[in-house]
């Protein structure tokens, strides 16, 4: 793995506020729970990337260049207080990955290239994906076995994708709309059958910015699987319009899962919902690639 790629991997790791180290560097970060987003400093990632003595005046005349080629990156950068190397608090420019990526395609450093071959190559790798949507799926097997998930749950998780994909077309069919309404229904079925809305799991579970399904063991798995495949049948029997009644739906297939639950629990003597990430469930710790400097 590149070096500035493992920068970004590792801090997106990281659990809270702090200071990183990277080749002798440091890069501060800070997590904000609202948006569920890392945020971080530009100057110290600018002199990472190009050693300068003055990294602030670095930014300052990228900044310029930024404006003056229309680039919508400059303009939406926020600034937030972290620990200057005098100890106190003081306000810096920050930005969240995608901003951080786009700005490094800007700084003409040696250091910087990796990323932006990383980048070509993701494109790449996009557009080829869109052609044959078959590649994305061998593509997310490929990268959950070198995460080290067992064969089992691969094959689980890859179900419950079709699952997915076969709720949100129903959901889209009556009229619901992804970037408003799809988040609040997904969170009734999850609080229906499991009792947490998804962003409660998340905490349940210590997860932030990372995917909640790649989190769960395979009863889970089969759980909200279940719920979402409830909820797509009974949306094609009834042909639900409008939030409300798509709610309705999303609540009772929850609950179809919610039955099925109990009664396992029943047998097993214990609950099924697990506070186990994927770093605990599947292999030990120093087995996972992804804990290893490659």
């Amino acid at each position: 793995m590149l070096p500035s790629l493992t920068l970004i991997i590792r801090i997106l790791m990281a659990q809270e506020e702090a200071i990183k180290l990277f080749e002798g560097k440091q890069i501060r970060y800070i997590w904000d729970d609202e948006q569920e987003k890392y945020y971080f400093s530009i100057v110290d990632v600018i002199q990472v990337l190009t050693e300068s003595n003055i990294p602030k005046r670095y930014w300052s005349d990228l900044k310029r260049k930024l404006a003056a080629e229309g680039n919508e990156t400059y303009e939406n950068i926020v600034r937030l207080k972290m620990k200057a190397p005098d100890g106190k608090m003081r306000e810096t420019d920050v930005a969240d990955t995608e901003q951080l990526l786009r700005i490094v395609q800007s700084v003409p450093s040696k250091k910087a290239e990796p990323f932006k071959l990383w980048l070509a190559h993701l494109g790449q790798e996009r557009l080829n994906q869109l052609q044959d949507p078959e590649l994305s799926i061998e593509q997310a097997i490929k990268d959950y076995r070198r995460l080290g998930y067992s064969e089992e749950w691969i094959n689980q998780r890859i179900k419950t994708i079709e699952i997915r994909k076969a709720l949100t077309d129903e959901w889209k069919r009556g009229g619901m709309d992804e970037s408003r309404d799809y988040a609040s229904l997904t969170d009734i079925i999850s609080e229906a059958w499991s009792g947490m809305t998804t962003r409660e799991y998340k905490e349940f579970k210590g997860l932030r910015k990372e995917s909640l399904r790649d989190n769960m063991t395979n009863v889970e798995l089969m759980l909200n699987g279940l719920a979402e495949a409830a909820a797509t049948e009974l949306s094609k029997r009834e042909n639900p319009k409008g939030f409300a009644e798509n709610a309705n739906i999303a609540h009772r297939g929850g609950n179809v899962a919610h039955v099925a639950r109990e009664q396992l629990e029943q047998e097993l003597g214990d609950t099924v919902i697990s506070n186990k990430r994927a770093m605990n469930f599947t292999q030990s710790p120093e087995e996972l690639p992804f804990e290893k400097d490659e």
